[in-house]
């Protein structure tokens, strides 16, 4: 009984920056209808699975949902569509705006039919600009906001993508902010409306937040990036025996490192004693440090700096995480048995509220698995949906007998 319980959201995206915004939402209470294409999100086919068309990437993006298969190409799907819009509260989508135009599902057209809808589009680029119908990946969206540069000037000099689905992720909790102030102003004045979330200028001012630096001010003060960021040094500490996390970063941290090590050398030394100085010299300052944490066991480290007070973490692996203590004492995974696919690790909603708690509504759907129940729902009839199904518009669950 989340903080969204009785907001229906129609739920048109694929893949995961789209899926990733819809969980949430459900996670937090909203009742998720997720519109499948006959052949399924192909998220589905992404890492190992137990049965076909379940697999991680899907699980991890798409519980809290209820699935239905309708091919939006035929009138019947797309007349079947627009009556459950009628009821809803929210649509997202994630293909680009002349997409949906092409079948006819545009603003103008469904806002005609629920005024108080609020039309939430996840997709490339502005559409005021000269890129409005370029496609939009992850990978793209990583080299042209700068991301890619900022790991070349931190590293060797070849840019890299951050090995994880950043911009997806980044853009997809920027819709999510999005569709919820929408549904506050909706509430105030009864009015829906159009929200478009671009993925490039979402990524760009996330980027430049920290790195437009001296290039802020016109003229420039400097070429931008911020120093410490992008730092070759900064990155987990090798220890003579792993490696460590830690960030020594104000006055008192630096001060009780040099209580902890020994080091009153460095507190007299000008580039380690004030945060100007350090700042100044990060290269320096990072290369030095790097040096000193070779010198003991990570877990000499850690019982070393945590017992002063300073910020350190372990470096986990994908496997070790699963064992950090932190993470098994708030119970953060949790080994849940899924209806088809046996037991699965789930992970728990990380936000808390005091009145309105919010959890996973329910497990990752099986392709199609919800459709009858949500067609009863908007009022078709067993005839209806039975003739549906025989037209190819929607199919039963996958795996379903009748089917």
């Amino acid at each position: 009984m989340g903080p969204l319980e009785g907001v229906k959201i129609i739920d048109m995206t694929s893949v995961l920056m789209g899926p990733y915004a819809t969980q949430i939402l459900g996670d937090y209470g909203a009742d998720i209808i997720k519109i499948e294409s006959p052949e399924g999100d192909i998220s589905r086919q992404i890492g190992p699975a137990r049965h076909a068309g379940m697999g991680p990437m899907f699980l991890n993006a798409n519980r809290s949902k209820r699935s239905i298969t309708l091919d939006l190409k035929k009138p019947a799907g797309r007349s079947v569509l627009l009556r459950l819009i009628e009821k809803a509260d929210v649509l997202v989508y994630n293909v680009r705006p002349a997409a949906m135009a092409r079948l006819k599902l545009d603003y103008e057209t469904v806002a005609a039919i629920n005024p108080r809808l609020i039309y939430a589009g996840l997709f490339g680029f502005g559409q005021d600009g000269p890129y409005a119908a370029k496609p939009a990946y992850d990978d793209l969206l990583q080299g042209s906001s700068g991301l890619a540069h900022l790991l070349a000037k931190a590293g060797d000099g070849t840019p890299r993508y951050v090995p994880t689905a950043l911009a997806d992720r980044v853009v997809g909790l920027t819709g999510v902010g999005a569709i919820l102030a929408s549904l506050v102003h909706r509430d105030r004045t009864g009015k829906g409306q159009r929200v478009d979330v671009p993925m490039f200028e979402t990524m760009a001012g996330f980027v430049l937040g920290d790195h437009l630096g001296g290039l802020t001010f016109d003229p420039p003060l400097d070429r931008g990036g911020y120093a410490r960021h992008i730092s070759a040094d900064r990155r987990p500490y090798r220890t003579s025996d792993g490696h460590i996390s830690v960030i020594v970063y104000n006055d008192k941290q630096w001060n009780s490192f040099f209580d902890a090590t020994g080091r009153d050398d460095l507190r007299r030394n000008p580039m380690f004693a004030t945060f100007a100085g350090r700042l100044a010299n990060i290269d320096k300052v990072y290369a030095e440090l790097g040096r000193i944490f070779e010198t003991r066991t990570t877990q000499d480290w850690l019982t070393l700096l945590i017992e002063a007070d300073i910020p350190v973490m372990p470096v986990h692996d994908l496997e070790s995480i699963l064992d950090d203590p932190h993470l098994v004492a708030t119970d953060f995974f949790e080994s849940v048995d899924h209806p088809s696919e046996g037991s699965i690790r789930s992970m728990r909603v990380a936000a808390k509220w005091s009145h309105t708690p919010a959890q996973p509504q329910r497990l990752a759907p099986r392709l199609g698995e919800h459709g009858r129940e949500i067609l009863g729902e908007a009022g078709f009839s067993a005839d209806e949906m039975a003739a549906l199904e025989s037209d190819g518009v929607t199919q039963p669950p996958a795996g379903d007998p009748a089917g």
